[in-house]
């Protein structure tokens, strides 16, 4: 027999969608927040404007496009009710000289026709005035359309020329405060420059203190011993001690003997005769 399945309470199982339809709305907020972003910065203000512009160009032609057809059409009127007034003329002098020949039968047809022809002539008046009305309220809504594109095209123009100049006057203050994204990233490789070569020369300073301690070995062999560096020590101290005799002699006014300005001990009477410069 197969096993049966526990069935779970309602209340677990609503208990564990909530954390997913919780997980689920932040991961659309995320995805919405970025995707606005990414469209604030990839639109142009002078772009948008110029398709509003377009549009509202697209929308006045339509308009004298409805104004151009209602016209056509209060012009087709205008012929048939020529026609039928025309032909409503003709009917009445044939019905004129029926009657005038005695034929009253003919005449009274003549007069009948031309009662039809006048009611249609009287519809087609009617229609003729709609048309006229819609055709004047049409031209009306076209000029005052054609008003506020042009208005909206020189506030467009306007615009674009500000954003642009702004545009250029935040690239230029970028420039010289070094806050763009290029002088930054020049900022950042230049500390990271610094940053490097102080470490470098932290390192070799300490490397140079550990070799003169003893306490690394320099296997070039180019490194001193005590008794060498005592030796430059002691011949570094002789310079300076020289140097002090021979501006205590300038001072007191008289010289120091020449032997000890120039680096040996000063002759005096009991010096060897073989010591004593010829």
């Amino acid at each position: 027999m197969g096993s049966v399945g526990v069935l779970e309470p309602e209340s677990v199982r609503r208990g564990r969608a909530k954390p997913m339809s919780g997980v689920m709305k932040r991961m659309g907020m995320i995805f919405r927040a970025k995707a606005n972003k990414a469209l604030d910065r990839a639109e142009d203000p002078r772009e948008t404007l110029d398709y509003s512009y377009q549009k509202q160009l697209e929308l006045l032609q339509k308009v004298r496009r409805g104004v151009a057809d209602v016209a056509t059409s209060r012009k087709r009127l205008e012929l048939q009710l020529n026609q039928l007034q025309g032909q409503s003329s003709k009917l009445e002098d044939q019905g004129r000289k029926a009657l005038a020949l005695g034929r009253e039968d003919l005449a009274r047809e003549a007069l009948s026709r031309r009662a039809a022809l006048q009611q249609q002539v009287t519809d087609l008046e009617t229609q003729h005035q709609t048309l006229q009305g819609e055709e004047e309220k049409l031209t009306l809504a076209a000029q005052r359309l054609q008003t506020k594109v042009d208005a909206f095209r020189t506030k467009k123009e306007t615009i674009k020329a500000t954003y642009t100049a702004a545009q250029a006057q935040t690239r230029i203050g970028e420039a010289f405060s070094g806050i763009s994204e290029e002088m930054g990233d020049v900022g950042m490789a230049i500390q990271r420059a610094e940053d490097k070569t102080a470490q470098l020369q932290a390192r070799a300073g300490a490397i140079d203190e550990l070799l003169a301690s003893g306490a690394l070995d320099d296997q070039s062999g180019m490194a001193k011993d005590d008794i060498a560096a005592e030796l430059d020590r002691i011949s570094g101290g002789t310079d300076v001690e020289l140097e002090l005799q021979r501006m205590k002699a300038e001072l007191a006014g008289g010289s120091a003997p020449k032997q000890a300005i120039e680096g040996g001990p000063a002759e005096t009477e009991d010096t060897p005769p073989n010591l004593r410069k010829q």
